[in-house]
């Protein structure tokens, strides 16, 4: 994947697939492609030695589907823009193996229903939605991935009750300034049609992976992002809870020509500009682009563990 490309991941726009992608130290991984998620309300699978529960939640005219199971303190996992519960299969299989993990599609990807509108507010009430249908023994660490952290953010906020601690992942991030400047535009906007063009013809298509967003879709929510950061920490300000953030060094990508510097160290300004309004917020960096999720699902997820234990025995 180009520079350029990385760029606009960084921003939210991530496509995904049975591809191999390359880890920050030049390691390659293999990511594999999932069948499709049953999504009939309340079939039960069995996955080893945990039983899997599938429902859907039916909200503002869209279908959303959720999976729930694992042990342990619930954890609810938060997807992207342009990314599925199905994308973040191996994460989530990770945590499931000490916390009761839930996952969900927002509307517009994976097996969730297209919509008429598609914003920061639709996404964040899919969330909301998905969240008030959970019967769940205690509040859940809300652990978010790029967008997903930003809708995170924004429910803790309003709801603090809801939630017990926040882990957020290379998103969120309240950037000193926009991403998508002018010089950016015709690039972003080439990549977005370049994206919708591929996942309409590509193998997602129909699957547990489709993303049905087009390319003007992908383009606005990404500038709506960037106006969204640059009030976030606002938001932090309403929030009490425990918060562990899991950043890339090099959201942009590796190269040192073009735009991709100013990028990574804008990445890096705006979670250095929030450790100063939140001076005991754990921050971890992983030597890798934004597709860390994929390609650090294992540190990631032990990185999630240790900070909630050690948080679990300061207690």
């Amino acid at each position: 994947m180009t520079s350029k490309a990385n760029a606009i991941e960084g921003a939210g726009l991530c496509t995904y697939g049975d591809h191999e992608v390359v880890a920050g130290g030049g390691q390659k991984f293999h990511q594999r492609t999932l069948t499709d998620l049953p999504t009939a309300e309340g079939k039960r699978t069995e996955r080893g030695d945990r039983t899997m529960r599938h429902f859907t939640v039916h909200h503002d005219g869209v279908t959303i589907p959720v999976s729930h199971g694992g042990q342990g303190r619930p954890l609810v996992l938060c997807p992207g823009l342009n990314s599925t519960q199905a994308d973040l299969h191996d994460l989530a299989e990770l945590l499931r193996r000490d916390y009761d993990v839930v996952t969900f599609d927002l509307r517009g990807h994976g097996l969730a229903s297209a919509a008429e509108r598609y914003s920061f507010d639709a996404f964040l009430s899919d969330l909301a939605a998905v969240l008030a249908k959970l019967d769940l023994p205690s509040a859940p660490v809300l652990v978010g991935y790029s967008l997903g952290a930003d809708l995170a953010v924004h429910y803790a906020a309003e709801r603090p009750d809801s939630v017990a601690e926040l882990v957020l992942i290379d998103g969120a991030n309240p950037l000193p300034e926009p991403f998508i400047t002018e010089a950016d535009l015709a690039d972003f906007r080439a990549m977005a049609d370049d994206l919708a063009t591929r996942q309409e013809a590509g193998r997602a298509k129909g699957t547990a992976h489709q993303v049905l967003v087009t390319a003007q879709n992908i383009l606005d929510l990404n500038l709506e992002i960037d106006v969204v950061r640059s009030a976030i920490l606002d938001r932090y300000r309403k929030i009490d809870h425990p918060i562990c953030m899991i950043m890339s060094t090099s959201i942009a990508g590796g190269s040192s020509e073009g735009r991709v510097p100013r990028h990574n160290q804008l990445w890096r300004a705006g979670i250095e500009r929030l450790v100063r309004e939140r001076p005991y917020l754990s921050t971890f960096w992983l030597d890798a682009d934004h597709r860390l999720v994929f390609t650090h699902a294992s540190e990631i997820a032990e990185i999630v563990r240790s900070a909630l234990r050690s948080r679990q025995v300061d207690l």
